[in-house]
C-alpha cells in the first residue's frame, strides 16, 4: 500500500464488510489501522485477495477510543464552523451597512475559515498524508483570499471614502472576539490539536482574535480622527495576518 489508488482499492473492498467501523491509512509508513467488531478473519481474507503483499503488524483491543476521538473532532469542527459562518453573515451585513472595510475584510476571513473547517471535517479519520494535503489546500486558499483583499483595500485608498460607523465596528467586533475566544478555548482542550488539520484550525482562530482586536482599535481611531483611514489600514492588516497564517499552514503541510 503506497499510493492513493491502492488506498481506494482497499477502501472499496473493506468498507463493504459489516464488521468494519473505521479505516485509518498512513501511506508514507505503508500502514493501515482497521477498527472493527468481532474476528478479523474476513478482513484478512479480503486483504489477501488483493495481493498487495500485506502483513499483520499488531492486533489489539482498542475499545472505542479511536472512533470516539474522530467523533469528538467532528463535533468540535462543526461547532467552530457554525460560529465562523454565522459571524461571516453578521460582519458582512454590518460591514456593508456601516461602510467598514475592516468588518468586510474580517467577514471574508471568517468565510475562508468556514471553508477550512469544512475541509478539515473531510480529513477526520483519514490518513496522515491526506491531512497534510488538506492543510496545504487551506493555506493556498487563504493566500488567494488575501490577494483579492489587498486589491480591494488599494481601490478604496485611491477613492474618497466617508468614515464608517465606528459604533458598529466596535460592537460587532467585540461580539466576534467573544465567539472566537470560545472557539479557541474548545480547540485548545482537544486531544487531537497536534494533527496538521487541527493545528491549521487553531492558527486561523488565533488570527481571528488578533483581527477582532484590531478592528476595535480602528473603530476607536475612526471616532477620534473622523477619517476612514484607520478602517482601511486595519483592512490591509487583516490580509497581512491572513498571509502570515497561510504560510504557517503551508509549513505544517510540508
Amino acid at each position: 500500500m503506497d499510493c492513493p489508488a491502492e488506498e481506494a482499492l482497499i477502501r472499496t473492498r473493506l468498507e463493504s464488510l459489516k464488521e468494519i467501523r473505521h479505516l485509518d491509512f498512513d501511506l508514507p509508513q505503508r500502514q493501515l489501522t482497521v477498527y472493527h467488531d468481532g474476528e478479523s478473519s474476513r478482513i484478512e481474507k479480503s486483504l489477501a485477495e488483493l495481493q498487495l503483499g500485506e502483513s499483520l503488524l499488531q492486533s489489539e483491543d482498542s475499545g472505542k477510543e479511536g472512533l470516539e476521538e474522530n467523533a469528538n473532532q467532528r463535533k468540535l469542527l462543526q461547532t467552530v464552523l457554525a460560529i465562523n459562518f454565522a459571524f461571516f453573515l453578521i460582519e458582512m451585513g454590518s460591514g456593508l451597512l456601516s461602510h467598514s472595510m475592516g468588518l468586510v475584510a474580517d467577514s471574508l476571513d471568517m468565510l475562508a475559515d468556514s471553508f477550512v473547517y469544512g475541509i478539515s471535517l473531510l480529513a477526520v479519520g483519514h490518513s496522515l498524508n491526506r491531512k497534510k494535503r488538506i492543510a496545504r489546500m487551506a493555506g493556498y486558499f487563504q493566500i488567494l483570499l488575501a490577494l483579492g483583499g489587498f486589491a480591494e483595500v488599494l481601490r478604496r485608498f485611491f477613492f474618497a471614502e466617508a468614515p464608517p460607523d465606528f459604533r458598529t465596528m466596535i460592537v460587532v467586533s467585540f461580539l466576534a472576539l467573544l465567539a472566537n475566544g470560545f472557539a479557541l478555548y474548545l480547540m485548545q482542550k482537544s486531544q487531537s490539536k497536534k494533527e496538521a488539520h487541527m493545528q491549521a484550525s487553531l492558527i486561523f482562530t488565533s488570527n481571528d482574535i488578533v483581527i477582532n482586536l484590531g478592528v476595535i482599535v480602528a473603530g476607536v481611531m475612526v471616532y477620534a480622527l473622523h477619517t476612514a483611514w484607520p478602517d482601511l489600514i486595519i483592512g490591509m492588516f487583516v490580509f497581512l495576518v491572513v498571509i502570515r497564517g497561510a504560510l504557517r499552514i503551508l509549513k505544517l503541510g510540508s
